[in-house]
């Protein structure tokens, strides 16, 4: 994932919000930069997720660390994105600089939280319906 990632336009379908989606998380950093990732894993007995999107109003930078997120979270089981840590993130964006890694901690943020809200709505897969995540 780099910076030509962007400017050739990768992001825009991973940018965009999901309606119902399974999971989502918000958070917003000290920066004031927000990330929301929606995740995608329909059947409630699927342990992998099918689709992951995020949407931002951050820096260049935190748009790219919410993608790389995405992007390695997609088809992956939900095991295995518990597993996505900010240094993952980091490792896998090495022009991203230094005073920018907080970046990958808001968007790794953001998807923990998105795994927690999945746990959840497959306690009670009925609330998926009244969802209205995203909407601003």
């Amino acid at each position: 994932m780099t910076g030509a990632d962007l400017q050739a336009g990768r992001w825009n379908k991973e940018m965009s919000i999901m309606d119902q989606p399974d999971g989502y998380g918000i958070n917003t950093g000290e920066c004031g930069d927000t990330v929301e990732i929606f995740l995608g894993a329909h059947a409630p007995q699927d342990q992998r997720i099918k689709a992951a999107h995020y949407r931002s109003d951050g820096c260049a930078a935190t748009h790219l660390c919410a993608l790389a997120v995405v992007a390695q979270a997609t088809g992956c089981s939900i095991d295995r994105a518990w597993q996505i840590t900010p240094e993952h993130i980091i490792a896998a964006l090495p022009a991203l600089p230094a005073d920018h890694h907080h970046c990958a901690e808001l968007a790794v943020g953001a998807l923990y939280r998105a795994l927690t809200d999945l746990k959840e709505s497959r306690k009670r897969p009925w609330t998926r319906l009244y969802r209205t995540h995203g909407r601003r």
